[in-house]
């Protein structure tokens, strides 16, 4: 096996987790472990015509392509970047005339790029991306019928010519390809990658580096200054010389025994983490009014909000706002004195109805919810979460145009500390949340010297135009996680 080389981490074998990935010298909080650009990359079908294929970021009017008509690009310089890893998809596209799911259209281009650079495109890429363990022989009976439609779909598909593979051989594929790393709520994915370094790296519910996608520069005119989109590790904390390395591959706020299923269903392990094996946290996360109410009146609100969640999602999804709002306020008014504010269904009403207001701009009302959400997440996340920074900056922007310029400048000061662990200094979304920080900044100043001039100058300001757009979620591409 052709094994590559890393500064920061090496291969080792890591037990009954299979192979893994551990430090070989000491790590700072915020620092890069490794940066990866993916091997293959596709926006999700039901993204298609709103995210750049080549970029990856969601943009208004994009350009389709004129050829098969189902890839679109936020302008030329981003199509001709682009155009080596879509040119062969773009002809079979054209042959089947419908392009078909992202499953198919992933694997097919993992095989394109194996045939034209081999599995190994990098030195520092420690092992061949068909390596990779594909899990095949773990899945479900449902799940192997779906990876036969598949590969049919890709047999139809494929219009590579020179070089066939067996049913087996593309079935491995496939089981490479399948699953995603996480399940982040607050980071939108639009997109599936697969990164061979990356799928080294073992799960831990409370890991010690997290994972996220730097666009780089896509701003150049000439396509060949822009940055290739890229994955990077980076460590959460101090990690010593000889300690794993470890991510999360699903979202944290889910009780463990919800955790471990969804990992051993997804990702075929039993999860033994600490945090699992000792039920951390899951007191908090289902726990109770400080008044302590009846178990039967808890039974009662619990399911009145798994009810009503399923109401305000399926509204949410048909862009009923209104209608949401009203749901969010009568689940609230049923979890009150009897759900805590860390109880995991409160925090997930207190999060879409802070979402929605802002959206409906009616910010003072989302301000008292965001806070309200952002209270019980600092209870439960690591201190140095993504989802976490990502929650405390749109609460701080809500503040913000809540006109309560204190508060939203303190939680945009903490977003950012958080962001700069997670995202770094370059991202563009902390060069974003630097610039309203600096701009909260000097308001706040103002506030201060003169808190009537102050709210002259933001109403006036409001009555031409909003003083700042919101910050959306990160859209990410979702990296492959597989097991080794």
């Amino acid at each position: 096996m052709t094994v590559g080389n890393m500064e920061r981490a090496a291969l080792f074998d890591a037990g009954k987790k299979g192979r893994g990935l551990r430090a070989i010298k000491d790590l700072k909080s915020g620092e890069v472990v490794f940066a990866e650009p993916s091997f293959a990359s596709v926006v999700f079908d039901s993204f298609s015509s709103q995210v750049c294929h080549s970029c990856f970021r969601r943009q208004a009017n994009l350009h389709r392509c004129a050829q098969c008509r189902f890839a679109h690009y936020c302008d030329r310089t981003c199509q001709t970047a682009s155009w080596e890893e879509h040119r062969q998809e773009c002809v079979a596209i054209k042959k089947i005339i419908k392009a078909p799911n992202e499953n198919v259209r992933l694997a097919a281009r993992v095989l394109w790029r194996i045939h034209k650079d081999t599995g190994i495109v990098s030195d520092s890429q420690l092992i061949s991306v068909d390596q990779l363990e594909d899990h095949v022989a773990d899945l479900s009976e449902e799940d192997l019928k779906q990876l036969k439609t598949d590969v049919h779909s890709f047999l139809e598909y494929w219009s590579y010519g020179r070089k066939q593979h067996s049913v087996d051989y593309i079935s491995k594929i496939f089981g490479i390809c399948l699953n995603c790393n996480s399940d982040q709520r607050g980071l939108q994915a639009v997109g599936v990658g697969l990164f061979s370094n990356l799928g080294l790296v073992n799960h831990d519910c409370s890991p010690n580096c997290t994972v996220i996608l730097n666009h780089g520069n896509q701003s150049a005119v000439s396509s060949t200054l822009h940055s290739q989109s890229r994955i990077e590790l980076r460590a959460l904390g101090k990690i010593s010389e000889g300690e794993e390395l470890t991510v999360s591959y699903v979202d944290f706020l889910n009780l463990s025994a919800d955790r471990k299923k969804k990992l051993k269903e997804r990702f075929h392990f039993e999860c033994t983490c600490e945090h699992c094996s000792q039920h951390i946290k899951d007191d908090l996360m289902s726990a109770v009014a400080e008044c302590k109410p009846s178990a039967e009146k808890v039974k009662e609100v619990t399911a009145f909000s798994t009810e009503s969640l399923e109401k305000i999602e399926k509204s949410r999804t048909q862009g009923n706002y209104h209608e949401v709002v009203r749901l969010c306020h009568e689940c609230l008014g049923k979890q009150d004195n009897v759900l805590a504010d860390t109880h995991l269904y409160k925090l997930r009403v207190l999060s879409v109805a802070s979402e929605v207001l802002s959206y409906l701009k009616s910010f003072p009302e989302a301000a008292d919810y965001a806070q309200r959400m952002v209270q019980g997440y600092m209870k439960l996340y690591h201190p140095n979460n993504a989802q976490l920074g990502m929650a405390i900056m749109r609460a701080g922007v809500t503040h913000w145009h809540a006109g309560k310029i204190e508060v939203g400048h303190g939680l945009i000061c903490k977003a950012y500390g958080i962001l700069m662990v997670t995202h770094g200094p370059n991202h563009s979304i902390t060069k974003d949340l630097e610039s309203i920080r600096m701009q909260t900044e000097m308001e706040l100043k103002m506030f201060k010297q003169n808190e009537k001039a102050y709210h002259t100058m933001r109403d006036a300001a409001l009555m031409g135009q909003p003083i700042a757009s919101s910050i959306s979620a990160d859209d990410t591409i979702k990296g492959h996680i597989r097991k080794k």
